[in-house]
């Protein structure tokens, strides 16, 4: 590192860690925060535990107590995907989910429906559910046994062929699937360290690691890329408190049409007994707020799970973390952090 940046880094102690050889600060001109910025409860969501980006209509999706919802802010959530051939899981586990946008994975004759929501199965059987934009649900894939998934994210990049990934916990560490629209499966990689939580892909804005699988871990504080070959590197260090329950969890990446008008979501999902019990609620972080603290386009943001405590990073030739807010002191945050136009 060289002398400058060191020097700038001290002296920024309170909101920035610099990263690496020659580690770089935020561009020039954007605002630092000497005071992280607040996540506020926004709605009372019962044992809330991921969010998707916004549907067509504009409405989150909702995964909370084992089942789904549609929220369209400013209102209630809509139980969603109900009934007969509706969705319903196990409530304990963590059943994270992720939205289609209409991907069309490389050489294939069929394509993710728009809309169309993938689902976590966590049990002793564990898979992946699909529940279609009318709300029917199925098996869409299976994953081995004793296989623990615990990230789900669309590869809206390409580098991955426009697949649905998903991590989870194996036997000697973490494996990475991708699923194609058939639910054929390939192996991208069995040896990725640990990691869970708000997985997402990395535009190809964000230096060497775009279009990479962005993956945090609670248990190091750092945050991993996973390339299609199935290499892994770390991005960061959080420099947040880290361990099980504590550490960096969930995580998004800031669209490029992002401006002031903006809000992101997290879920703050309820867990009694522990030092962070939740407050079983969406937080919500506003625009204004983001863009005081120096975040933009292509920006990745990244909670701590005890706290959500959240840092942004910036990567071009190199990477740089800033920390950025904090959420209510008892918050367990889960799952995507979601960033939403408008109210």
């Amino acid at each position: 590192m060289s002398l400058l940046v060191s020097t700038r880094c001290r002296s920024l102690s309170a909101v920035l860690v610099c990263l690496g050889v020659g580690g770089s600060i935020f561009a020039p001109g954007l605002a630092a925060r000497s005071v992280p910025a607040r996540w506020h409860s926004f709605l009372h969501v019962a044992a809330v535990v991921d969010l998707t980006r916004p549907r067509t209509d504009g409405s989150l999706t909702v995964a909370a107590d084992g089942a789904l919802s549609t929220l369209h802010v400013g209102g209630q959530p809509t139980p969603f995907a109900r009934g007969q051939d509706g969705y319903a899981t196990e409530q304990g586990p963590e059943p994270y989910i992720a939205l289609a946008t209409g991907e069309t994975p490389e050489g294939t004759g069929c394509s993710f429906a728009a809309d169309d929501v993938f689902a976590l199965e966590p049990s002793d059987a564990p898979g992946v559910i699909e529940v279609d934009a009318q709300g029917r649900a199925r098996r869409f894939a299976d994953l081995e046994r004793g296989a623990m998934p615990n990230g789900i994210a669309f590869d809206d990049v390409g580098r991955f062929g426009h697949r649905l990934l998903v991590t989870a916990a194996v036997q000697g560490g973490s494996a990475l699937f991708a699923f194609d629209c058939t639910g054929g499966v390939t192996t991208i990689t069995r040896q990725a360290p640990r990691l869970e939580g708000g997985i997402d892909v990395a535009p190809s804005s964000f230096g060497r690691y775009g279009g990479d699988l962005i993956a945090p871990d609670e248990h190091s504080g750092r945050v991993y890329a996973i390339d299609p070959r199935g290499a892994v590197r770390t991005v960061a260090r959080s420099g947040l408190p880290h361990g099980g329950d504590i550490g960096v969890e969930s995580e998004g990446f800031v669209p490029s049409e992002f401006g002031r008008t903006w809000f992101a979501y997290l879920s703050d999902r309820r867990s009694p007994g522990n030092p962070h019990p939740g407050t079983d609620s969406i937080l919500r972080l506003s625009g204004v707020s983001l863009v005081e603290a120096g975040v933009g386009p292509g920006d990745l943001l990244v909670a701590s799970e005890g706290g959500a405590k959240t840092i942004a990073v910036r990567c071009d030739r190199r990477c740089a973390v800033r920390h950025i807010a904090d959420g209510p002191a008892p918050a367990h945050a889960e799952g995507h952090i979601v960033l939403r136009n408008g109210p």
